[in-house]
């Protein structure tokens, strides 16, 4: 019997990681690269000229990391929110690779400044609401719209909706959990129509990540970032993005991944089958420890 994790070869295989700037899709992005993959490193932010999520990160750097890494990283400015530009992107992605595309990862979000915790939704800004919708459910929308007719033609490929959370537990925000429900919904939904068509349709969650915004906003860098344990204790169950990154690696080399379509997994749920490792050797199980914590914190009341 085959012990140890899969080691996916994606040399040839063709990916659009649309929103890859930082967080999740950066790292879905730098393990793809890891794992030989083409990856077209899409979003608003390049040098000089940063979209208004306030943050440094640049598509450049990301496809820099990707090339790196030993795949060949391809940054491309795109606003998912503009048609004319997702059309413009897999037109280029037909020119330049034949037609060819084997993999659509959807973590476009672009809210992080436009989510007010603590606010009741009877009080929130309307134009607010309006482009929050946009930025991070249209946006999936269109981008799969353009991106799979391309795998269509070949009669392959995978499409991962990346979401926040696998349950319909609520997220804490009306609109923020209307958002991350809503893709799981959208991945639900292309299964459907995608039926023995071959191309397949997932949702996907990380855990609790520690993605750059996450280490800034605690005050520490990845190699103190368990000083931040003191200030949540959750946190002690953090994964970097390179952990989603490993996981949609080994769902891509996965021959039999149709059987997952049209769910939400997370890397939690995946780990075990697949025997994936966070960049430090460990194997962050979120679902469980955070059942663990609940439970831990309910006997102390």
């Amino acid at each position: 019997m085959e012990t140890g994790p899969i080691k996916a070869d994606l040399r040839g295989k063709v990916a659009v990681v649309a929103g890859a700037t930082r967080g999740s899709g950066r790292g879905i992005a730098v393990e793809l690269g890891a794992a030989g993959a083409t990856v077209y490193c899409t979003g608003r932010s390049v040098r000089g000229q940063l979209s208004d999520m306030g943050r440094i990160e640049t598509i450049e750097e990301t496809a820099e990391l990707v090339s790196a890494g030993g795949g060949v990283g391809i940054p491309v400015r795109v606003d998912h929110t503009r048609e004319a530009e997702v059309q413009a992107l897999f037109e280029r992605v037909r020119q330049e690779q034949h037609g060819q595309l084997d993999l659509l990862v959807n973590d476009i979000w672009g809210g992080d400044s436009l989510i007010e915790w603590g606010q009741p939704f009877w009080e929130l800004a309307p134009e607010t609401a309006r482009l929050l919708l946009e930025r991070s459910i249209f946006s999936h929308i269109v981008t799969s719209r353009y991106g799979l007719p391309l795998m269509l033609e070949h009669g392959a490929g995978l499409v991962i909706e990346v979401t926040d959370g696998d349950t319909l537990d609520y997220r804490g925000n009306l609109l923020y959990d209307l958002i991350k429900t809503s893709v799981i919904r959208l991945a639900l939904g292309m299964a459907k129509d995608l039926e023995r068509k071959g191309v397949t349709a997932l949702a996907l969650t990380p855990g609790f990540l520690r993605s750059e915004a996450m280490l800034d906003h605690f005050g520490v860098t990845e190699a103190n970032w368990r000083d931040a344990v003191a200030k949540d204790r959750y946190f002690a169950e953090s994964e970097t993005p390179h952990y989603i990154g490993r996981a949609v690696v080994a769902l891509a080399g996965d021959p039999k991944v149709a059987v997952k379509a049209g769910k939400a997994w997370s890397t939690w749920t995946l780990v075990d089958e697949y025997g994936f490792t966070d960049v430090d050797g460990r194997q962050p199980h979120w679902g469980r420890f955070f059942r663990q914590m609940q439970e831990q914190e309910a006997v102390s009341k």
